[in-house]
């Protein structure tokens, strides 16, 4: 069943965006149980070839991978409009953020979804200092939070990166329509600021078929590189 479905994917008999047949009609037609329908479907919604949506039905996932620079200094979103879903108080709780050493206190914590031709392909929590004046605060539903902050002469000083993956869980799901335990890309991040008491702690995901990243390393005082010897100032990694 698996293979059959997959194969009519490939060769367009299901085409992208659009609905395959119910698992009633598909245990019809090839004259199995629904269980067994239902483990195919699973198994190919895991695989990220299809996506099911509560109340309409299961569609064929198109398949959109976009590459990224990743800048060291400041994140780049050029052709990409956001949306903005949360801002609220809350506590760093993200054991892989913790190794930043963020503040204990609650602090604001803004969640938006970034698109690329209407699809989203980053889902961005943003933790910065709590008492961040108000005018700044207005201007994230539209601008990335390190934009806002330059546009009121708060500039990056330093990045420090940890990259991993991870299973999908809770808004990420929603977001991206996909299950739970789905392979998640994730980028935390740190951008201290030339003030003092704002500092920016983050994340931002991915599934693991949406998004890849590029990053080039230049030589140091002009000469070439050795093999396991780059270097990005300060900047710190973990694939």
């Amino acid at each position: 069943m698996r293979e059959e479905i997959l194969k009519r994917i490939s060769n367009g008999t299901y085409q992208p965006d659009a609905p395959i047949p119910s698992t009633a009609m598909l245990g019809e037609e090839f004259g199995v149980s629904l269980i067994t329908i239902k483990r195919a479907l699973r198994d190919l919604q895991a695989a990220g070839m299809i996506v099911s949506v509560a109340g309409k039905g299961t569609y064929v996932k198109k398949q959109t991978r976009i590459l990224r620079k990743l800048d060291m200094t400041a994140p780049s979103f050029e052709g990409t409009t956001m949306q903005l879903l949360s801002v609220t108080r809350e506590k760093i709780a993200d054991p892989v953020m913790l190794t930043f050493s963020p503040p204990r206190e609650a602090m604001l914590c803004v969640r938006k979804t970034i698109f690329i031709d209407d699809m989203p392909f980053l889902y961005d929590s943003t933790y910065l200092s709590a008492d961040v004046a108000d005018e700044i605060v207005d201007e994230f539903s539209e601008r990335l939070v390190t934009e806002a902050l330059r546009r009121h002469n708060i500039l990056v000083t330093n990045t420090d990166l940890i990259i991993d993956a991870a299973p999908a869980t809770g808004q990420v799901e929603d977001v991206f329509g996909i299950p739970t335990g789905y392979p998640i890309l994730r980028r935390f991040y740190k951008f201290s600021t030339d003030t003092a008491d704002i500092s920016i702690y983050g994340v931002l995901q991915a599934p693991f078929d949406r998004l890849s990243c590029s990053v080039s390393f230049p030589a140091r005082n002009g000469r070439a590189s050795r093999p396991g010897a780059s270097s990005v100032g300060s900047s710190k990694h973990r694939a």
